[in-house]
């Protein structure tokens, strides 16, 4: 049976996801896997599907707060902490959060899980977020334009923008939002009466997704970048291979399957304290954490090489 797996937007720190269907690990899983891409955020499921997503926690949390009866569940984190750069006009090496008191800010609007941790990073420096002078109804793109012409000094971005402007000479790394630390950020979920049902090709996708987590650790950017090549056709080797490198040295992505229970927590009381979510739920609530455990010990109990198929 095919897998329909659906993702939210094509982005350089979804690598992992791609590297997985790449190197053949689903195949070799036994697992008919397609990729269902779109151009934006698709909306949070309903109780009745049956597929599976790729996707931020958050839409575990904001599920839950506008149906307590939601199920949806995560179980395969990917990437572990904040994917997310402030991008400044000078450099600005001891960076603290109280700078963004005297500057124009623009942050992201895409997606609200950016703004939400960067404003409880404020909240934990003592800073009211809303003291500032922020722009927060543009996208990245526009942004990036803004900060180029001059009109804001300091912009939130992901890769490849980072890439770009620093290479261009347009930009400095003030603040590297993994530096906070695990910031649970896109995992693997379902509803749970799918995660139960279709149990064995789930774990067959953590197994897989485990696998690539090892190769990804072992292998250096450029065969990484190589490797992604024709998920990114509009980037160039050394673009793509630069932003390989600083994900990788951030951080971001997890080295296993586990959705460790701070950075949900961190995630969860971000998105209370910005107001996204009025409620909590509970890391129980929201996470299986059986298949990850279980796909680890089976990879590793094999030399790193899943023996088990898809139960289909």
């Amino acid at each position: 049976m095919t897998i329909k797996l659906y993702e939210n937007f094509r982005s350089v720190f979804y690598s992992p996801f791609y590297l997985v269907e790449a190197l053949g690990f689903y195949r070799d899983e036994g697992l008919d896997m397609r990729i269902i891409s779109s151009d934006a955020p698709q909306p949070i499921p309903g109780p009745d599907a049956e597929d599976i997503w790729w996707g931020g926690p958050m839409r575990l949390l904001v599920g839950r707060d506008q149906d307590p009866a939601c199920q949806l569940v995560g179980y395969c984190e990917v990437v572990t902490r904040d994917p997310f750069f402030l991008i400044g006009t000078e450099p600005r090496p001891s960076f603290q959060m109280s700078d963004l008191k005297d500057c124009r800010l623009a942050t992201v609007s895409e997606v609200p899980t950016p703004w939400m941790c960067l404003q409880d990073d404020l909240r934990q420096a003592g800073i009211n977020p809303y003291s500032l002078d922020r722009i927060g109804g543009r996208t990245m793109e526009e942004n990036v334009h803004a900060f180029q012409d001059g009109t804001v000094d300091v912009i939130q971005v992901f890769e490849p923008y980072v890439t770009t402007l620093l290479s261009e000479g347009q930009g400095h790394i003030w603040y590297v939002s993994a530096s906070r630390g695990a910031t649970s950020y896109t995992t693997l979920f379902a509803n749970r009466h799918t995660v139960a049902d279709r149990r064995g090709e789930c774990l067959a996708m953590t197994r897989a997704t485990y696998r690539m987590q090892l190769w990804l650790r072992e292998n250096e950017a450029p065969e990484i970048a190589a490797v992604l090549a024709p998920y990114f056709p509009t980037l160039d080797a050394t673009t793509l291979t630069d932003c390989i490198n600083r994900y990788k040295a951030a951080g971001i992505w997890g080295n296993n399957p586990i959705l460790p229970r701070d950075g949900f927590e961190r995630l969860r009381d971000a998105c209370l304290s910005g107001g996204l979510i009025k409620s909590g739920a509970t890391y129980e609530d929201c996470i299986d954490g059986e298949l990850a455990l279980a796909a680890m010990q089976e990879v590793d109990g094999n030399g790193g090489v899943a023996t088990n198929k898809a139960e289909v």
